[in-house]
């Protein structure tokens, strides 16, 4: 039997990587006669283009930023395809991880370095660039990343506002006069996790404000600025950017993006998928293996395991999901897409308990897994559409 174990990163915890490896041994270690082949996978978020940039055999390009601070930080990106394409993942200049809890504030961060990444990638000649948001410090709706590119934000004296949102919010122009022109020549493909819109109780501020720092007063004043930067930019270009799906991904920047410089937004799994050469290694399975730290009707919306499952049952190939939590009960829907759920924890244990024992989990369900499968415990419809 030919094993693919494709996983998703479980948050706080592992890498996509480490997953993979770790289910990898717990195999190994198992009774089930098998080879393996890890196949780490990303949907945009945080990880994705270091995967794509390792996948694609990519090369790395070092670049100084500014970080969402605005202190200057050592930041990369990669180039694919014989340096046609540029893969920038937004964490490395503009992400939660570059700042301690006590420097999150969503009203003062800024994504003008990874505006900074787009600029250097230009200045090697790409004509493609893909941006993965995940893992964003900003709720700035991508003017940050507008304002590295040559677009200003002018309140009503005309002065050009500073690239945060507590300035940002006395916009009433946008000025593009200064928009590098190189942007209106490259095609600009951003890979979302999440089909948030903008605004409202499911919008960027709302959902994704209080991850970064924000206060409940500040999800308001920043729900009310990406409100007014959708009117002044619908006044000016026509567009609406607040019915945009995934509109809401990164703090509002994939609809800032979308707007200002006709960004292709697509699914983060699907792409990268596609991009990594996912259908060939399909072709050798027999078992594919995915995962993350929660699998439940959620994840159908497009996260990882789903875009696993569903290429994977193109080819009447079963699918085994491994978590931290599964649902209690056998959901049909579910059903169609994973053949068996299991979660890792065995009993109920506390978050921070869990997630340090999310290596060592693995290995053991892994191995769990491989000996169900020798004893005939756990058998597969290969015929499962």
């Amino acid at each position: 039997m030919h094993i693919l174990i494709a996983p998703n990163a479980f948050k706080n915890s592992l890498d996509a990587m480490q997953v993979a490896k770790a289910i990898e041994q717990g195999l190994q270690q198992s009774q089930l006669d098998c080879t393996t082949e890890c196949f780490p996978i990303a949907d945009g978020g945080d990880g994705t283009g270091s995967l794509i940039i390792e996948r694609c055999k990519g090369v790395i390009v070092s670049q100084q930023v500014h970080d969402p601070l605005g202190r200057k930080i050592d930041s990369r990106f990669g180039l694919i395809d014989n340096g046609k394409t540029a893969v920038i993942e937004m964490a490395d200049a503009s992400g939660l991880r570059l700042l301690k809890r006590e420097g999150l504030n969503p009203m003062q961060t800024s994504s003008y370095g990874t505006g900074e990444l787009i600029n250097a990638a230009l200045d090697k000649g790409v004509s493609k660039i893909v941006i993965a948001m995940g893992g964003s410090a900003t709720v700035d709706g991508g003017c940050g990343i507008l304002k590295a590119l040559g677009i200003d934000f002018l309140d009503k004296d005309g002065k050009r506002s500073k690239a945060v949102p507590d300035e940002l919010a006395k916009m009433v122009k946008i000025d593009d006069s200064g928009l590098d022109r190189r942007i209106h020549d490259t095609e600009i493909i951003i890979l979302c996790d999440v089909n948030n819109k903008l605004l409202g109780p499911e919008g960027a501020a709302a959902v994704f404000g209080p991850q970064k720092g924000a206060s409940p007063s500040d999800v308001k004043l920043l729900d009310s600025f990406l409100a007014n930067f959708a009117t002044v930019s619908k006044a000016q270009l026509g567009t609406d950017m607040t019915v945009i799906k995934h509109g809401g991904a990164a703090g509002g920047a994939t609809a800032g993006l979308h707007t200002w410089l006709n960004a292709k937004l697509v699914n983060g799994i699907e792409y990268f998928l596609s991009l990594t050469g996912f259908d060939q290694a399909l072709k050798n399975a027999d078992l594919v293996i995915t995962g993350e730290g929660s699998i439940d009707t959620q994840t159908l919306q497009g996260k990882g395991p789903y875009g696993v499952a569903v290429e994977a049952k193109k080819k009447h190939l079963p699918v085994v999901g491994l978590a931290g939590r599964v649902p209690n009960k056998p959901d049909a829907t579910l059903q169609k897409y994973f053949d068996a759920l299991l979660s890792i924890n065995r009993d109920f244990i506390d978050m921070p308990t869990a997630i340090a024992n999310t290596e060592k989990n693995l290995i053991e369900t892994a191995q769990g897994l491989g000996d169900l499968i020798v004893s005939g415990e756990l058998r597969f419809n290969h015929d499962n559409p």
